[in-house]
């Protein structure tokens, strides 16, 4: 039933895309930075995101998303960093497990990309043509559909 409501509601011209590998609580640390995003499983045709980055104890930064049909029933991700409104990137394709969103006509970024890579999610932002790329690789710190240890 939800592949069918998925294909309705989100697919772009052909098959929808099974973005249920995105799904989980995500962390890249370093050193002293560190970058979390937390992403629902799709239910309804959409998923839910929320990103927080920040230095040691501190957080600076945080982001709503979602990735969801357009008006036009296009998939779509939509970032809200800051709470700002939210930018629409549409969905352009991508592998098995990869998923590339584009707005050409945002600054910055223009194209964003999330891929898995084994047990990694990789999110790389850059320009619609790929340059002055930026790059997280996320390992999984829990499911998104299992409460935290």
């Amino acid at each position: 039933m939800f592949a069918a409501g998925l294909a309705a509601a989100l697919a772009a011209p052909g098959e929808p895309p099974d973005l249920g590998w995105m799904a989980g609580s995500w962390v890249s640390e370093g050193p002293s930075r560190w970058t979390e995003e937390r992403w629902s499983r799709p239910r309804g045709g959409v998923m839910l995101g929320t990103g927080l980055s920040g230095e040691g104890a501190r957080a600076e930064s945080f982001e709503f998303m979602r990735i969801a049909p357009d008006d036009q029933g296009r998939l779509t991700f939509w970032g809200s960093p800051e709470g700002a409104t939210p930018t629409p990137f549409r969905y352009e394709g991508g592998g098995e497990r990869e998923a590339v969103f584009v707005n050409p006509s945002h600054d910055y970024p223009q194209r964003i990309v999330y891929r898995r890579e084994g047990a990694e999610l990789v999110a790389t932002i850059s320009l619609a043509d790929g340059s002055k790329p930026q790059t997280w690789r996320y390992v999984r710190k829990w499911p998104a559909d299992r409460k935290r240890p």
